[in-house]
């Protein structure tokens, strides 16, 4: 019942962590790094159909509310937010591409986990990246949602399995890091311009 109760709350706060994004998005106050949404779209669905294959249950709530909210930011991004051509972002999409071919030669789930875990991190860094240069583009509040839906994620895993447990850990350590980037740009004076 605590399993179950755990992975439900886990896809809430997920899904609630998109409401204040997009809702700062549309005031133009979020500016989403394009390329880091191209890549967590994909990657998230990648990623619930690979835990489900290793036979996750409750915690797939999180990691599917994820990869729902993840298309539809990516959509906005194409229209309100920033980045995509910078070289960071090439740099990245051409890890992502290695880390595509990596997946598609392997046919085994937690392998494949593990890679998408990587590429994901990829979008993380870019994320980071633009929240310390400019860390008025992005939405606190969501973010601290996001970490606390992964921190129940783990929690509906049930048992101490490393590989159900990897991608909920991780998006509680992604969080954490952009968190972290926008303290430290704050701290630090970053200016609140951005470029498109």
């Amino acid at each position: 019942m605590i399993i179950q109760l755990a992975g439900y709350l886990s896809g809430i706060a997920i899904l609630l962590s998109f409401v204040p994004y997009i809702r700062d998005i549309l005031r133009g106050v979020t500016k989403p790094e394009r390329t880091s949404w191209f890549i967590w779209s994909i990657l998230g669905f990648t990623s619930f159909f690979s835990q489900l294959a290793k036979g996750a249950s409750y915690s797939l709530g999180m990691t599917g509310a994820q990869a729902a909210g993840d298309l539809v930011i990516f959509f906005l991004a194409i229209k309100y937010g920033l980045g995509g051509f910078k070289k960071r972002d090439i740099f990245g999409l051409i890890g992502v591409a290695f880390g595509i071919v990596l997946w598609i030669l392997t046919h085994e789930a937690s392998i494949a986990l593990f890679i998408v875990i990587f590429i994901d991190g990829v979008g993380a860094l870019l994320t980071a990246l633009k929240a310390y240069e400019h860390p008025t583009t992005e939405t606190v509040s969501s973010w601290v949602l996001t970490f606390i839906g992964g921190v129940f994620a783990s929690f509906a895993v049930g048992s101490f399995n490393f590989i159900l447990l990897a991608f909920p850990l991780y998006i509680s350590l992604a969080s954490a890091s952009i968190l972290f980037a926008i303290w430290l740009g704050s701290r630090h004076g970053k200016k609140s311009a951005f470029v498109s």
